[in-house]
């Protein structure tokens, strides 16, 4: 799960009363596994430039300072005195520091105390950690502006200062990290990609804080890894037959776009569905029957859209429409007609979301339905929004009003439940980032569905399985060359991913 920076204090609390361990010890262990972490990286070679604030992230900073000295690097340690109020720990890690080395505090009380820095240094961001609850101003945002001037490498510990753990705060100075050493757990603010630029690259170090503490903790926020997935996955029966695994209908395509159409199409067969109808118009019909030939194909009577189609829904477990659907007035007013009458789980994408928002019904959408959209999908849908938290509230928002389920497409895409509880995905990579891979994503969730997943679990599940496949295809052809269809070659290999040996 994602912990608040409340929760992150309380889980140190907690930690600190059922080992039994004192505060300043969990600090040492921060300490320690940065250092190893720096050790192994064989960076121990250079000058370290230490820059420490006066709470709890500046004294491990001075304990990092300590060690680093004690394995026979070179180290400087800088202390920004700008009115800040001083931790008991940071206060313990100053006496230590000054005991230890004898040597002079560099003390910054203005810009002209900031140092001249060595090229072949590194710094260590240890100023303002998870804690900060407001933005650096005054001396606090100077520093800042001078060491992101820096050309070399800078490790930021816990946060790049700057930052807030669970809040997005735009136009504001944040140190730009190359390296940045997590404690214990990943905080929400690594998922929005407007901090990407500060954070660089992203380790979590293990610091021993309690297990015991997460066990009846509840978060908004959760993690969609492996775990989760293998937890709801279900291995076949040796028993089973195609109608075990349900029969979906995927209702996409329109002249020019047919494409989108037979990329989802693959997708839901090789997402595991028994039997699979494909709703095309007339131009489509030939490169379905001919692409898949394992699905069935109906068509409209229309040539170039789909407007008449009247599928028995009963006869399916599952619907899925939207890619490369079109827009047309009349398939408009088809797909607003159809919401109505869909009494099967539905999946929604794409165009289909695109027309709900032009004709602005939000209300015809059905509950537990899976909307599947981009953000510019979803601005065109529920309002602009100006970042990637308005846009995440605003999900969860939503959800909630509509009772459905919102996959907020994007590098961690977000899975939002009727509840407003979030699942963040830590698969996929930016090579997913082509035409075509939204539709493979549909007919995916379209395929689980039909299998009788819940709505929630298939979208959980097929959310992570899109960017595990992504992930393995990436290894195969990189980044730049992956197209949409290389993510459902390698669906195989995402489900041999977690299926029981």
């Amino acid at each position: 799960m994602i912990l608040n920076a409340n929760q992150i204090r309380a889980w140190d609390a907690f930690t600190i009363a059922h080992e039994p361990v004192e505060s300043i010890d969990l600090m040492e262990r921060a300490a320690l596994a940065c250092c190893r972490w720096i050790e192994r990286r064989n960076l121990a070679a250079v000058v370290f430039h230490i820059f420490c604030g006066t709470g709890n992230n500046g004294g491990d900073g001075l304990a990092i300072g300590s060690m680093l000295l004690q394995a026979g690097a070179m180290v400087e340690v800088y202390i920004l005195s700008s009115g800040n109020k001083e931790s008991a720990d940071f206060l313990a890690n100053l006496r230590s520091w000054k005991n230890f080395t004898k040597r002079e505090i560099n003390w910054l009380k203005s810009p002209d105390d900031f140092p001249v820095l060595a090229s072949n240094g590194i710094i260590i961001d240890a100023l303002f950690g998870s804690g900060l609850n407001r933005p650096p101003e005054g001396l606090n945002a100077r520093l800042i502006h001078y060491l992101n001037e820096y050309s070399g490498t800078v490790i930021s510990i816990d946060l790049p200062s700057g930052l807030m753990a669970d809040k997005l705060v735009l136009e504001t100075p944040v140190i730009q990290a190359t390296f940045t050493l997590s404690f214990q757990i990943l905080k929400l603010a690594f998922f929005f990609p407007e901090n990407e630029k500060y954070t660089g690259e992203i380790h979590v170090l293990d610091i021993g804080l309690h297990a015991g503490f997460l066990k009846n903790l509840e978060s908004a926020y959760q993690l969609l890894n492996e775990i989760k997935a293998s937890r709801i996955y279900r291995p076949r029966n040796r028993f089973s037959h195609k109608g075990t695994f349900g029969h979906a209908l995927l209702i996409a395509g329109s002249y020019g776009k047919t494409g989108a159409a037979l990329l989802a199409a693959r997708a839901c067969m090789h997402g595991g569905v028994g039997l699979l109808t494909a709703g095309v118009p007339i131009c489509a019909y030939l490169t379905l029957q001919t692409g898949v030939p394992e699905a069935m194909v109906i068509s409209d009577s229309k040539t170039k859209k789909i407007c008449t189609l009247a599928p028995d829904y009963l006869n399916y477990q599952a619907v899925g429409i939207g890619p490369g659907l079109g827009t047309a007035s009349s398939t408009r007013k088809w797909l607003l007609k159809q919401l109505s009458i869909i009494p099967i789980p539905l999946v929604l994408d794409a165009d289909a979301l695109n027309s709900i928002a032009m004709e602005e019904k939000l209300t015809c959408i059905p509950a537990n339905a899976i909307l599947t959209p981009h953000p510019g999908e979803f601005d065109r849908l529920f309002g602009k929004c100006q970042h990637s938290q308005e846009r995440m509230d605003k999900a969860i928002e939503k959800a909630k009003e509509l009772s459905c389920i919102i996959v907020l497409k994007g590098h961690h895409t977000m899975v939002v439940s009727q509840t407003g509880e979030v699942w963040i995905n830590t698969t996929g990579n930016a090579g997913m980032a082509t035409g075509g891979s939204g539709d493979v994503l549909t007919g995916l969730i379209t395929s689980l569905l039909a299998q009788g997943y819940t709505p929630l679990n298939a979208a959980i599940l097929g959310v992570w399985l899109h960017g595990r496949a992504g992930d393995l295809a990436e290894k195969e052809y990189g980044m730049e060359a992956l197209v949409a269809g290389h993510i459902i070659r390698f669906l195989g290999k995402a489900f041999l991913s977690i299926t029981p040996s």
